[in-house]
């Protein structure tokens, strides 16, 4: 990538013009994790979290946010998502859960900031439905992993 392309000739934010580009299937998959007590990762584990299912109700968080990631970024395409998925793993020596979310669609743009969002918004209602219990958990290492479709074709990290 040689310019930022949110900007015109004089310098003034714009959405980018997609009109020109073909169709094609385009698939991200980001992914980000949260750091927390080693008792907190086991209330989340062992069901004995307070508020309920934490990683289900994360899991829907995170899909609704891939669905509304251009309400939030103000230059964000609105896209059709055609999959949202969402997964989460652990990490017990670490006390960590990481979340992966891989949005895809066929379109004009990626789905970059779609996967990227639903990443961050798991994580935060992870903190949200735990805070009560650990208020020192630490979100982190956000970051796409790998891209695929449009004229850059495929891009992993």
């Amino acid at each position: 990538m040689s310019e930022f392309t949110h900007f015109d000739e004089s310098g003034r934010a714009v959405m980018v013009d997609v009109a020109g580009k073909d169709d094609t299937r385009r698939v991200a998959v980001a992914r980000g994790q949260i750091l927390m007590l080693p008792d907190t990762l086991e209330r989340i584990l062992g069901g004995r979290a307070t508020k309920g299912d934490v990683l289900g109700i994360a899991r829907i968080a995170a899909i609704q946010a891939t669905k509304r990631a251009s309400e939030l970024i103000p230059l964000c395409h609105p896209i059709a998502l055609t999959r949202a998925s969402v997964e989460f793993d652990h990490d017990k020596a670490a006390s960590l859960i990481i979340c992966t979310v891989t949005a895809e669609t066929v379109g004009k743009t990626g789905v970059e900031m779609e996967a990227l969002t639903g990443v961050s918004v798991a994580l935060m209602t992870i903190y949200d439905m735990c805070k009560a219990v650990d208020r020192g958990m630490v979100m982190g290492e956000i970051k796409l992993l790998e891209k695929q479709g449009g004229r850059s074709g495929h891009w992993r990290a």
